[in-house]
C-alpha cells in the first residue's frame, strides 16, 4: 500500500487545526501512531495530544520524553507549527520579526535537535530510516509584498532542511529531511490573511481577497489541507526512501507563472 506507516510513530506540531490536523489524521489512517502538539487546545485531537510551545527548548524536551516513555520510538517528525505576519517592512517591529523567527525558524531547529537522539535510534531498525518533514511555503521560494518576515522564515526552513539532510547523510544518521511548500490552502490562517488585506485597504472585501489569491493558482482553486497531508504521508513513508534534501512544491501551479 502506497504510504504505509504501520508500526511507525509520528509527531506533528501545530496540529490543533488546519494543515497540521489533516496531516495527523492522514498519518494515523496510514497506520502510524500519532502524537500531536499545539500551543492552542485541539477541538478534535488526533492521537495523543500534548500542549506545546515550539519556541521552548524545555517543552520540546518534555514532549520527546513523553513520546519515548509512551511509545518507545519516533520515526516521523513533522515540523508544521507556524505563524504569519503581514505588514510593510517600515511598520514591522523587531518584536514582530523575532516572534515570526521564534516560531517558524527556531521551532523547526529545536524540534530537529530534540528529536534527533530518539529518531536516530529508531531509524536504525527500519529499512529506509526516519523521516523529518519541515512545512515551509511557496513564500520560502518566491517573495510576496508585505510578507517579508514570513518569507524570510520560510526561506530559512528551506535551507535548514537541505543542510540537515546533507549533514545527517554524512554522519550516517539514517534520517531523511525534506521540506514541503504549499501554496494557498483553505485554512483559518488564510482567512486571517484576507481579513488583514481588507484592514490594510488593499482590497474591498474578504471575497475579493480570496478571489485574488485563487487567481494566482493555475488549477483555479486553493488547496484543501488534505492535498498537503497526502504529500507529507508519502515523504514520511518508505516509498520516499531515496528522497532527502528535496523541496516538494504543492501549490496548484502558483510558482509556475
Amino acid at each position: 500500500i502506497m504510504g504505509n506507516l504501520t508500526g511507525r510513530v509520528a509527531l506533528v506540531t501545530g496540529a490543533a487545526n488546519g494543515i497540521g490536523l489533516a496531516i495527523a489524521g492522514t498519518l494515523e489512517a496510514a497506520g502510524a501512531q500519532v502524537v500531536t502538539t499545539d500551543i492552542v487546545p485541539a477541538q478534535a485531537p488526533v492521537g495523543r495530544f500534548l500542549a506545546h510551545d515550539v519556541t521552548s527548548p524545555e517543552q520540546w524536551a518534555g514532549v520527546l520524553a513523553t513520546v519515548e516513555r509512551e511509545f518507545g520510538r519516533l520515526d516521523v517528525l513533522v515540523n508544521n507549527a507556524g505563524i504569519v505576519h503581514s505588514a510593510p517592512v517600515e511598520t514591522t517591529s523587531l518584536e514582530d520579526w523575532r516572534r515570526v523567527t521564534a516560531v517558524n525558524v527556531d521551532g523547526v531547529f529545536l524540534g530537529v535537535k530534540a528529536a534527533l537522539p530518539l529518531m536516530r535510534a529508531s531509524a536504525a531498525t527500519t529499512p529506509f530510516g526516519g523521516s523529518i518533514i519541515n512545512v515551509s511555503s511557496v513564500a520560502g521560494l518566491v517573495g510576496a509584498p508585505l510578507f517579508s518576515a514570513y518569507c524570510m522564515s520560510k526561506g530559512a526552513v528551506r535551507l535548514f532542511t537541505k543542510a540537515t539532510a546533507a549533514e545527517f547523510g554524512v554522519l550516517g544518521h539514517k534520517i531523511r529531511v525534506n521540506s514541503v511548500h504549499p501554496g494557498g490552502v483553505d485554512t483559518a490562517m488564510m482567512d486571517r490573511i484576507y481579513a488583514r488585506a481588507v484592514e490594510q485597504g488593499l482590497v474591498e472585501s474578504v471575497e475579493a481577497a480570496r478571489a485574488g489569491v485563487v487567481a494566482t493558482h493555475p488549477l483555479g482553486r486553493l488547496a484543501n489541507p488534505d492535498d498537503i497531508a497526502k504529500v507529507v504521508r508519502f515523504l514520511a513513508s518508505d516509498d520516499a526512501g531515496y528522497m532527502t534534501g528535496s523541496e516538494v512544491v504543492v501549490d496548484g501551479g502558483h510558482t509556475a507563472i
